[in-house]
């Protein structure tokens, strides 16, 4: 714009200087010859011309001025559109974010795990059983020792990792779990085996239950599980051949993100069942380690 109005400000002083050196000029002039005034008639049509021109000029400058203030205005709402689509845009990737935490899942992580368990078993009592400290035919058998070794594998699926909005970054996932614990396995039996191989006392447990793990998206991430439910599957059976008890499993533990998706942990549970069953309790605890991987 100041372009704009410096140029029209020297085309007005060029012609209005223009005009005055015409008229002074044809002025002591006019009153002499009519040659002098055909020649002033002359000099002002082509004043009239340049004073169009002049207007003409104007007028385009005019419709230049008019061109870049449009451009301007557009250029100005192009800008204001991405930003608002920027805008639009980080609030629908908040949006993605929020829904994929509400699952339970983080679009880039993987919240399930596969894990394989291994460690120390205890029983609160000694083992009974139909072949073994049976007081049937042929006396009293063996008895197996109250410790064990065990072996298992479960897997854990996440529900959500803010607790349905309760707890932030704290994920609640649904655990089903298998382990084999084995007491002893040449065991001397009573008279009913017929061979000197000897016993094998072992245990087998199923277990389902909710699992509360701790400082969602840290490497390391502590876990209880407050009660879940376990079936005992017991070999050899009691005296009366039940082989399955039920009960009620504690844990508490916590893994480590060693590499990508590849975890240890550590971990302690205890099971506790209701009351005597035929002669056995088989409460008791296990402690161990396993190696976990997300999926």
């Amino acid at each position: 714009m100041k372009h704009f109005f410096d140029k029209t400000r020297l085309i007005v002083n060029v012609a209005a200087a223009s005009l005055a050196i015409v008229m002074v000029m044809a002025v002591p002039q006019a009153s002499a010859q009519d040659a002098r005034t055909e020649a002033l008639e002359r000099s002002l049509k082509q004043l009239e011309a340049s004073m169009q021109a002049i207007r003409s000029e104007l007028n385009q400058l005019k419709s230049e001025s008019a061109r870049d203030t449009q451009k301007l205005m557009e250029m100005e709402e192009r800008s204001v559109s991405m930003e608002k689509r920027q805008v639009l845009e980080a609030q629908n990737v908040t949006k993605i974010e929020e829904v994929a935490a509400s699952v339970g899942k983080r679009p880039d992580s993987k919240s399930h795990m596969l894990f394989f368990r291994g460690g120390f078993a205890h029983s609160n009592e000694l083992r009974n059983g139909v072949s073994i400290q049976s007081g049937g035919l042929g006396g009293a058998g063996g008895q197996a020792d109250r410790d064990a070794w065990y072996i298992g594998a479960g897997f854990d699926f996440n529900l959500t990792n803010d607790a349905w909005g309760l707890m932030p970054k704290t994920s609640v996932m649904s655990e089903v779990m298998f382990e084999y614990k084995e007491y002893g396995s040449k065991v001397r039996g009573n008279a009913l085996p017929v061979s000197g191989a000897g016993v094998n006392v072992s245990q087998f447990t199923l277990t389902a239950a909710p699992k509360i793990k701790f400082l969602e998206g840290s490497r390391f991430r502590p876990w209880i599980i407050p009660a879940g439910l376990g079936i005992h599957v017991i070999s050899p059976p009691s005296e009366s051949i039940t082989v399955l008890v039920p009960g009620v499993m504690f844990g508490a533990g916590a893994d480590y993100r060693i590499w990508k998706d590849l975890f240890v942990g550590v971990d302690a549970r205890y099971h506790l069942t209701s009351g005597r069953n035929d002669g056995i309790k088989i409460d008791g605890v296990t402690a161990g380690g396993y190696l976990g991987v997300g999926f």
